[in-house]
């Protein structure tokens, strides 16, 4: 697939981002919170996602370590992004694949990653 430049949005588009993503690896996690959302994930460079609209409506949630910064909008309640670093430092963004226009995130083939265990 390659990177592709895609917008993306919560439910409500209180929230909008756009970002160059590889849609050819993305993870499925089976921690406590992706395994309820059902969350596909791209993880892209903080440096290659741009939040478009919604900083001020968005709401932040942290558990386990407090290494994942989990945003979501404050009015549809829909997380399509978090903040985190990569193990070398790196700033990072998880986008949510299923908030990406015109993505069927599940048509994707993502990997399983083993997030409960960590």
């Amino acid at each position: 697939m390659a990177t592709q430049h895609y917008h993306g949005s919560c439910q409500c588009g209180a929230v909008s981002f756009e970002t160059d993503a590889d849609l050819d690896n993305t993870v499925v996690c089976n921690c406590s919170r992706c395994k309820r959302l059902g969350s596909v994930l791209t993880f892209v460079p903080k440096d290659q996602f741009n939040l478009v609209s919604g900083e001020q409506n968005l709401s932040e949630y942290l558990f386990n370590k407090h290494k994942i910064h989990h945003l979501f909008c404050a009015t549809c309640g829909i997380e399509s992004f978090a903040y985190a670093d990569a193990p070398d430092g790196t700033p990072m963004v998880a986008v949510n694949a299923n908030c990406l226009d015109g993505v069927d995130a599940r048509a994707l083939s993502p990997q399983a990653y083993d997030g409960a265990s960590r």
